[in-house]
């Protein structure tokens, strides 16, 4: 119950309005990066706290615009996009290429093309597994 007013002193509204509308700072730094540079955990816990009332303040709606604006989005957006080009890849070597006549042209691509999945695809899977478990 005193997490909402704490986040209530983070907003600054100015007395003076201009053409109905009032100047609002917010001071989100310490919400963002703690005293090492690092990326705070602030977010994790509002996360973790699982309060709708809290998610759902200006400050903290302010903080997860900007945090998935600025940084993750694009991360998101790439590890998508190379999720979507492996399977691409894989829907061309499962039902195009094997489907299509047996000539060593296509045998040689349907191999390029597994290849690329197995590698590519299946050894990130891997890597990123296997750091999981042994993280854990």
């Amino acid at each position: 119950a005193l997490m909402p007013v704490l986040l209530d002193g983070l907003i600054w509204r100015s007395r003076i309005t201009e053409n109905g509308q009032r100047r609002v700072n917010y001071y989100l730094r310490h919400l963002l990066v703690d005293s090492h540079g690092n990326f705070a955990k602030a977010t994790e816990w509002i996360t973790d706290n699982a309060d709708p009332k809290l998610v759902i303040h200006p400050v903290i709606c302010m903080v997860t615009d900007m945090v998935w604006s600025r940084v993750a989005f694009r991360t998101f957006l790439y590890g998508k996009a190379w999720f979507v080009f492996t399977l691409f890849v894989f829907i061309i070597a499962q039902s195009i290429l094997g489907h299509a006549t047996s000539t060593p042209e296509v045998r040689i691509a349907m191999l390029s093309s597994r290849l690329f999945i197995y590698v590519c695809s299946m050894g990130q899977m891997m890597f990123s597994h296997t750091r999981n478990i042994l993280r854990d």
